[in-house]
């Protein structure tokens, strides 16, 4: 089978994740992309670009099965100005994230005109496909708000149709491209220093770096040991707190910065012991289950998706420290357990089997039943 997948902001987890679909399928992927930048411009406008290099690769020869769309593609766009070519090819919309529910800033106003966009695009596609089950959830029970915004004609109905057509499924990890540095663990373990407590996220308001900080100020206040690795990707004005961290930490802070080199990130969370969530909205965690698989002992909310992602046997592990909190006076409990070895980290042989599942070379076979399933469909619905 033929697949068209079509990617406005190819970057970062979505290149990542188009690239692990088109080097593991058996089907044959030709991605059409963008590069990951101005991203309301490429809800806003990228439609007709990615319509124009749909219409070339039909006229070139590539006749789609299926078309795989994420969830920043503008799709009745793409749809109405790529005709006839994609006339009658199903089409998979599958959301990374979306614009009805990604938590802003308290003095940043919602742009109502890309939740929309969502909302058209996943009426449009044939299949809409979540990343994760509180994903899932909290954009079928946002949807009918927004939809209550309009005058009239609110078309209340489509939620569940959209109900009935959604399914979830996580995203493949590239996860054994980090079993090259496993050795930087190991020379690790040979040496006596204190614990490293990583921060690998985005730095942003979403994330809640403030919260982390305040955490380990206490720490610091009572003397507990530690280093830190403040690694992820950030923007323009990133959060005010990374430079007050690293006036208080300078001399313990091992890395500052967004470690973009694939080899030089994979080391640092190696090296590390501890990674620490302390967000306030999160559509999945890929920075999380990496850090995860390469040792780090996880602590993060019990809420959002980790409570999906985390295997329910290690929700409350006996005899080791525990990796879901409730509030930050136990994460700070749990660190501080963990920092001055009260407690014990889960050993880096379980944490590598959790997000394992994950990896591509098992994920794969899901998404090429996927796009199976939505050809079949389609081709039985033709000849009815």
């Amino acid at each position: 089978m033929n697949i068209l997948a079509l990617e406005p902001w190819f970057r970062g987890t979505h290149q990542r994740f188009l690239e692990g679909i088109a080097e593991h399928s058996r089907h044959r992927v030709r991605a059409l992309t963008m590069p990951g930048r101005f991203w309301r411009w490429r809800m806003e406008g990228g439609g007709v670009t990615l319509a124009e290099k749909a219409r070339a690769a039909v006229t070139d020869g590539f006749a789609p099965d299926v078309v795989f769309a994420t969830s920043m593609v503008n799709l009745p766009a793409v749809l109405s100005l790529a005709r006839p070519r994609l006339d009658g090819v199903p089409v998979v919309l599958y959301f990374h994230e979306n614009r009805l529910t990604d938590l802003r800033p308290p003095d940043e106003e919602r742009e109502r005109a890309y939740a929309i966009t969502n909302y058209l695009s996943a009426l449009a596609a044939d299949r809409v496909v979540f990343n994760t089950e509180s994903h899932f959830d909290e954009f079928i029970e946002a949807l009918p708000q927004l939809l209550r915004d309009f005058p009239d004609f609110t078309n209340l109905h489509t939620v569940r149709a959209l109900r009935k057509k959604s399914t979830v499924l996580h995203p493949g990890l590239d996860l054994g491209a980090h079993d090259a540095h496993a050795g930087e663990r190991t020379r690790r373990s040979d040496r006596s220093s204190p614990p490293i407590v990583l921060w690998n996220q985005r730095w942003n308001y979403a994330k809640n770096p403030e919260a982390f900080f305040r955490v380990m100020n206490r720490l610091d206040d009572v003397g507990a040991d530690f280093e830190l690795i403040l690694a992820g990707e950030h923007f323009r004005d990133p959060p005010a707190a990374f430079d007050r961290a690293f006036e208080r930490y300078a001399e313990r802070i091992l890395h500052y910065g967004y470690a973009e080199d694939f080899d030089a990130y994979s080391r640092l969370l190696h090296r590390a012991d501890v990674v620490v969530s302390t967000a306030r909205h999160e559509f999945f965690g890929v920075a999380i289950q990496e850090a995860i698989y390469c040792g780090c002992h996880p602590l993060l909310p019990n809420r959002l998706s980790y409570p999906e992602l985390i295997p329910e046997t290690h929700h409350r592990p006996l005899l080791h420290a525990p990796i879901l909190y409730e509030d930050t006076d136990e994460l700070f409990d749990s660190l501080r357990e963990i920092v001055t070895g009260a407690e014990r980290p889960l050993p880096p042989d379980t944490l590598r089997d959790m997000p394992a599942r994950l990896d591509w070379p098992e994920q794969i076979g899901a998404y090429d039943a996927l796009f199976e399933d939505v050809a079949g469909m389609h081709a039985t619905g033709a000849a009815a």
